[in-house]
């Protein structure tokens, strides 16, 4: 599906949602220790961290297993095995995966404006959905200058090579599952659809 990608919205809700529910119960069997910190560091202040459920395979080190890649193969990690509600929640995304993490903002910490990259983007295209498990009205997420108005269980295709920046003033952590998906034909019908009911 080359160009796919360029042709959306730089933000789609898919047409389904998922039980955020069993996702947030999930989050209890993951200890302190698990959540490693993003490496980026100048690009947030206070505590920005990523459990990683899906990697590129091979990678064992927890600052590499939660990185953007370009590999050939991607693998479930022992985390999802203590996972069983965010593995039945991948079983919602008929396409291939590649990495897929919990990626947690705690309260009073912000992501400052930056843009991804996808070191594959040119040659096998992908998107980066986002499934809010625990959020609040009082975390705000800027894509190209405007919110997009996230809630629990949702799904969003989120087109992250543009400017985009989070601020989470809330008294609680912002935890979103983050999936990184080749486009396959259930995909692209499900990103259509999705930008035709926001149309």
């Amino acid at each position: 599906m080359p160009g796919l990608a360029d042709t959306l919205p730089d933000r789609i809700r898919l047409p389904f949602s998922l039980d955020p529910d069993p996702l947030a119960a999930d989050l209890e069997r993951f200890e302190a220790a698990d959540w490693v910190r993003h490496y980026v560091r100048g690009n947030y202040e206070g505590d920005w961290s990523a459990v990683p459920l899906r990697a590129a395979a091979g990678e064992s080190h927890p600052i590499r297993m939660i990185g953007v890649h370009r590999a050939a193969e991607y693998v479930d990690t022992l985390y999802l095995d203590r996972a069983p509600s965010l593995r039945a929640a991948l079983e919602h995304f008929p396409c291939p995966l590649k990495a897929v993490r919990l990626m947690r903002l705690a309260a009073g910490s912000i992501i400052k404006e930056h843009e991804d990259f996808d070191p594959e983007g040119e040659t096998r295209p992908a998107v980066r959905l986002h499934v809010p498990i625990t959020t609040s009205p009082e975390v705000e997420f800027l894509l190209n200058g405007t919110p997009v108005p996230m809630t629990p269980g949702s799904v969003w295709y989120l087109r992250l090579s543009g400017p985009h920046k989070v601020a989470n003033r809330g008294a609680s952590d912002r935890v979103h599952l983050v999936i990184d998906a080749w486009i396959n034909d259930w995909l692209a019908e499900a990103l259509r659809a999705g930008a035709a009911e926001a149309a």
